[in-house]
């Protein structure tokens, strides 16, 4: 068999493997942490586990497609539930909305809002439903191999309506005036890496994952899922070497052949880099085999960094949902200060998650397990002095907001930063 070498135990880089595996190559995974899962591995400390990264399920038939590829389905893995409402958003003391699940009940809360949003809405949606489809069909579960894949007088003639030129910001603007719902609009963009000014109107099928196929959580935390990708590609023979940071990737007759860790180095007919791109082309493939050079690199606009802070409480909190986002503050300096200024946030917007609103095996009887996350703009300076700085600003804020002071019941806290 061909032998393929995967770097990176993500999501990407699990689905790939078990697919290669399925389709009879010979599949081995190089993981540079212990634990499998990429950004989206976990940790367990005194009794709490925390999701290292994504805590959203969003598009579940993503998933679904996935394992039905094995003959499999997400519950053969994990009880997916969702959530209502799906999220809150605060915009002040005593001023927050949260968004049920129901669509009708999400009609009634835009309406109190705003005075005939709720048609609006629903045409809003009838478009994302639009691009949705088509975008998912058309452009997604296209492999990219040529452009002549979209060479085709439908999807030519779905540009127009996928509105590819203008930006979802002024799409969203020109129906809706309230900014309190401009802002739950705009919000779901900012998961892609851009504001919503430079993000393009097809976008709005997110709205539609959103508000029309909901919030999910996976009862066990986010990890089910890598769980159930590793179970899927062990099934299918793939082996997974852990510890092994790749250093450089060696490349004979413009072909990548060898991957090279500290400590050892591999022999692949093939090799597939899941790890983050800037890093595989500037770090670990020769000069001569890079698509683009650093200069190129430095002129893009990167997705924002995060700042995180796992905590641990010896209490139940009140009054939180399962996501809570903070947009107390303005959310156009904010964005101002990562993608066009780049610096510390002078008044940041925060999420809070708390999955143990919905789970409570993720943390010990009478506990809460709490995620905070802080955007950040790429590469920007860090210290532990600064990450205290803004711990106690949120602190201070969610105190201000919700009236609940987290700082004496911490018994557990972590702080990183996510480049």
């Amino acid at each position: 068999m061909k032998k393929v070498g995967v770097i990176g135990s993500g999501f990407s880089g699990l689905a790939a493997a078990a697919c290669l595996a399925k389709a009879g190559f010979e599949v081995t995974v190089l993981e540079k942490n212990n634990e499998l899962g990429g950004r989206a591995r976990k940790f367990e400390t005194q009794g709490f586990t925390f999701d290292m990264g994504p805590s959203w399920y969003w598009m579940p038939e993503v998933f679904e497609q996935f394992f039905n590829l094995f003959d499999k389905k997400s519950s053969d893995f994990y009880e997916l539930v969702r959530l209502d409402p799906s999220y809150e958003v605060l915009f002040g003391k005593d001023d927050k909305v949260a968004l049920p699940a129901d669509f009708e009940s999400l009609k009634n809360v835009f309406e109190s809002i705003e005075t005939g949003s709720s048609v609006k809405l629903k045409e809003f949606l009838a478009d994302a439903e639009y691009k949705y489809k088509v975008g998912m069909s058309e452009f997604v579960w296209k492999p990219g191999h040529s452009i002549m894949e979209f060479a085709d007088i439908r999807v030519v003639m779905s540009l127009f309506r996928l509105q590819m030129l203008s930006s979802i910001s002024s799409q969203i603007d020109r129906l809706f005036k309230s900014e309190k719902i401009r802002n739950i609009l705009k919000f779901p963009v900012l998961f892609l890496g851009a504001t919503p000014e430079n993000t393009p109107a097809l976008y709005s099928l997110m709205n539609y994952a959103d508000l029309k196929l909901g919030t999910c959580y996976p009862l066990g935390g986010m990890f089910k899922v890598i769980d159930a990708f590793v179970e899927i590609a062990e099934y299918q023979g793939v082996k997974f070497i852990r510890n092994a940071e790749v250093k450089s990737i060696s490349v004979k007759d413009n072909l990548a052949h060898i991957v090279n860790t500290e400590n050892n180095s591999y022999t692949f007919d093939y090799v597939v880099a899941s790890a983050d791109y800037h890093h595989v082309e500037q770090k670990l493939l020769p000069e001569a085999y890079r698509n683009y050079s650093e200069s190129y690199w430095q002129k893009r606009t990167m997705a924002p960094s995060s700042l995180l802070f796992y905590l641990g409480l010896d209490i139940k909190l009140e009054n939180v949902k399962h996501h809570n986002l903070f947009f107390d503050r303005d959310f156009a300096q904010h964005a101002h200060e990562i993608y066009t200024e780049p610096s510390w946030p002078s008044e940041p917007l925060f999420y809070m998650c708390v999955p143990s609103v919905t789970d409570a095996s993720l943390a010990p009887e009478g506990n809460e397990n709490v995620f905070i996350l802080m955007p950040l703009a790429p590469g920007i300076e860090d210290n532990d002095i600064l990450r205290e700085k803004y711990f106690d600003i949120i602190c201070k804020r969610l105190e201000d907001v919700t009236r609940i002071n987290i700082k004496p019941n911490i018994i557990y806290k972590k702080i990183l930063l996510c480049q």
